[in-house]
């Protein structure tokens, strides 16, 4: 038989006035949490992993703490990776609350690529609760949305399960500072310790009296070069001092030779040949000259250069004054220096100049800008910049940092050059205890001690 026609099983008056009092419920016996939604910024292809998420809305809605007698049962269990904390939380929140004042807002997130499916119309697992009376940001692992079991034929709240947020590469710029300022100091952080300033770096000449090939000349750049090739000078007479040098290439081509030592006591002008690269027809004539700068020793490195600096070399007074190169290494420091020309008239060993380093410590880092090394051209976001200690910590690292480099803010276009790094500064990740029962095993267990019982 169908059902009495004289009991309706739920009006909708009955389900407003039902919707009415657990909203009212909630709003007396509820705390105040804060709803942010993910914004998917990149995953994985196949497997769909979030590899890149940002945390940057965030919506107040009153909420009823289920776990009034703590965190839930079995929140604390031991791994393979430690003892992980879960801190488990429940939460109900109404569903007319999510959908008049969450919902218009989550129709506007745009799927981070084509057939990946978002929900609107209902809280959202992989989204963030943050949770004001223990400070903490919480991960939706589930949402029931079916319970209590449409009394009057309807459904009321919404009943979110939480565990406690496992910091990975989310951008979390809410701009409420009591979320952000909080979070700050959790997560894998990578902590930068800055200077002021570059240090200069400084070279010594030394001069050959007689034949030196003071410059070399390319005639022919050849074609094909898919390697810089070698070049070879003939040797010099018994008793002098073989040339060196090497080529650069552009384009596949030679565009320049460079003398690394000029070499001494060439009596008549050298030839010059190139070897390897898989390229062809390139050709270069060496100019000897009288007084010339064999070479030039870099007595201080320096650290914090950007570019190449300029090297000026004193002149001779008669004849031609020596042109150089210098080559930037690790840190910002000065590698190596490269004659383009020896001169020639030199009597004395002549003054060399190199430009200073680039002086940084230009303004303040904002937190969540991207900041980019000058030299290994990592990448990483700020979480945290300590004006007073030079310290800058850093997240989302894509890269290694290299010492002496310029670290430039993209928004603030702070500048300061990084003296060290740490990969590990004490890192706060809530969510386990590995180092903890490291440290306790050593007070218990001696593990520099062999096996009394033998070695199998």
């Amino acid at each position: 038989m169908a059902l009495n026609p004289f009991f309706l099983q739920g009006s909708a008056n009955e389900q407003f006035l039902l919707q009415d009092l657990v909203n009212e419920q909630l709003k007396i016996y509820g705390i105040d949490v804060y709803y942010i939604p993910r914004k998917i910024l990149g995953s994985e292809t196949i497997s769909r992993e979030v590899t890149l998420s940002k945390l940057d809305d965030n919506f107040i809605i009153e909420a009823y703490l289920d776990n009034y007698e703590g965190y839930g049962a079995n929140t604390d269990i031991l791994s393979k990776f430690g003892v992980q904390l879960k801190n488990e939380i429940s939460l109900t929140i109404s569903e007319e609350r999510f959908q008049l004042f969450i919902e218009p807002f989550l129709k506007d997130l745009k799927a981070s690529e084509p057939g990946e499916i978002l929900i609107t119309n209902r809280p959202r697992e992989g989204d963030v609760i943050y949770f004001p009376l223990g400070e903490r940001l919480y991960e939706i692992k589930n949402v029931e949305h079916e319970k209590p079991f449409f009394q009057l034929g309807k459904n009321y709240i919404y009943q979110l399960s939480c565990e406690l947020l496992e910091l990975e590469d989310e951008i979390i710029e809410t701009n409420v500072d009591e979320i952000d300022s909080v979070m700050e100091d959790y997560g894998y952080i990578t902590q930068l310790l800055l200077e002021n300033s570059g240090t200069n770096a400084t070279a010594i000449a030394n001069i050959a009296l007689t034949g030196s090939v003071r410059k070399i000349e390319v005639t022919n750049d050849g074609y094909s070069y898919e390697s810089t090739p070698t070049v070879a000078i003939s040797t010099a007479p018994v008793g002098g001092t073989d040339a060196e040098a090497i080529a650069v290439l552009s384009n596949k081509a030679i565009s320049e030779i460079l003398i690394t030592n000029a070499g001494a006591g060439y009596t008549v002008t050298p030839t010059v040949t190139f070897t390897g690269g898989g390229g062809s027809g390139a050709a270069a004539t060496a100019v000897l000259g009288n007084g010339s700068v064999q070479f030039i020793s870099v007595a201080t490195t320096g650290a914090g250069y950007v570019t190449a600096p300029i090297v000026t070399i004193g002149g001779p007074g008669s004849g031609v004054t020596a042109t150089a190169k210098s080559v930037v290494g690790a840190g910002g420091s000065i590698s190596e220096i490269r004659l383009t020309d020896g001169g020639f008239g030199y009597v004395s060993t002549p003054v060399v100049a190199i430009s200073s380093a680039p002086s940084s410590g230009i303004g303040t880092y904002v937190r969540n800008e991207i900041v980019t090394g000058s030299l290994s051209g990592a990448k990483a976001r700020v979480k945290k910049y300590d004006q007073d200690a030079q310290t800058l910590e850093v997240y989302i690292n894509s890269g290694n940092f290299t010492s002496g480099e310029i670290i430039t803010g993209e928004t603030s276009n702070a500048q300061f050059t990084l003296s060290s790094f740490d990969s590990d500064p004490g890192n706060k990740i809530e969510f386990s205890q590995n180092e903890e029962l490291e440290e306790l095993a050593d007070d218990i267990l001696d593990f520099t001690e062999s096996n009394p019982f033998g070695t199998y």
